[in-house]
């Protein structure tokens, strides 16, 4: 993800079962002044916050997108202790009713180690 206009605050979490990073996230600020880019791989989640008045950025996918396989864990699981930039988001309908981590196991990609 790139960021074109304002700041985001862009998380990616490790959700591949079996990975050894499993659980883990990174965040870092995103924007047009500080160029920063942060590449998703296969198999990790990603969120982000605004945190300016508007935001405009980019996405380069590996697919199509495909509306039947989005889904999401809920910003504020405990179990991943992201520590957002803001206390209560302005969220969408579709976010404030994604589950937990923990409750999205049966969905979880498996990791499969390189080479």
């Amino acid at each position: 993800m790139m960021v074109t206009e304002g700041i985001v605050y862009d998380v990616v979490v490790d959700i591949r079962k079996g990975s050894p990073s499993f659980g883990r996230w990174y965040g870092a600020e995103l924007s047009a002044e500080n160029r920063r880019q942060v590449y998703v791989p296969p198999g990790c989640a990603h969120g982000f916050c605004v945190t300016s008045d508007r935001a405009s950025f980019l996405y380069k996918c590996t697919d199509y997108y495909a509306p039947s396989d989005e889904r999401g864990i809920i910003w504020n699981d405990p179990s991943l202790a992201i520590s957002w930039p803001v206390a209560t988001p302005i969220l969408s309908a579709k976010d404030r009713i994604y589950k937990s981590l923990a409750e999205m196991e049966p969905e979880l990609p498996r990791y499969r180690p390189i080479g």
